[in-house]
């Protein structure tokens, strides 16, 4: 078997498996419904990563046919089920951030106080619609109508983390808009405000 270094995809297929067997395209669909909020990856990727791990001993495949086409189901190995409790034993890294609209708001004085607002107005939209589609998400598991019932306990401190970001992002969005809006035209000759300074510097006290 193979000893490298599995990746952190590597890892989020192995969990996977280990729910249930999946063919890569149900893997991929998994990967984009649950997943694309905290581990966003090209789904090309995604379709690679099951023949890896196969090849490495951490899962096996299963050919079938599904009506006249064939199909191939991948499942994981008791080597596999140790990786990934190996893997869960050790501490995550940091959280990485990457967020096109606020690189937008940080290069503001380049363009214009208008395009600033335009970038703040998507955000807001962008945290309204994945509100909405938590609530959603929620409403299944309170009508027990969720897709795997049996692991809401935790599947519920994940989707508390996306709701209260998608809520803070909003929130910020909204405050940002607000703060900017009453700037000159020309941006980059913008007052600070320093009440925000302060609350920032301070809320270090607090871990």
């Amino acid at each position: 078997m193979d000893q490298s270094k599995l990746t952190t995809t590597s890892y989020a297929i192995l969990g996977l498996l280990a729910i249930k067997p999946w063919s890569t395209y149900e893997l991929a669909q998994q990967v984009h419904v649950r997943m694309r909020r905290f581990w966003p990856r090209a789904e090309s990727k995604l379709y690679e990563e099951p023949k890896k791990l196969a090849t490495r001993g951490l899962a096996e495949s299963e050919v079938g046919r599904v009506g006249k086409r064939q199909r191939t189901t991948y499942s994981v190995t008791p080597a596999g089920e140790e990786h990934l409790a190996r893997w869960l034993a050790e501490p995550g890294g940091p959280p990485v951030l990457e967020f096109e609209a606020l690189l937008k708001v940080f290069f503001a004085e380049y363009g214009t106080k208008e395009d600033l607002q335009a970038t703040l107005v998507a955000v807001q939209d962008w945290a309204a619609e994945q509100l909405a589609e938590d609530a959603d998400t929620a409403q299944r598991y309170l009508d027990n109508v969720g897709q795997f019932p049996d692991r809401v306990a935790h599947l519920v401190l994940v989707g508390r983390f996306l709701s209260d970001f998608a809520d803070m992002t909003g929130r910020w969005a909204q405050w940002a808009a607000e703060e900017s809006r009453h700037w000159p035209e020309d941006v980059g000759d913008a007052t600070p405000n320093r009440e925000a300074l302060r609350e920032i510097a301070d809320r270090n006290a607090g871990w």
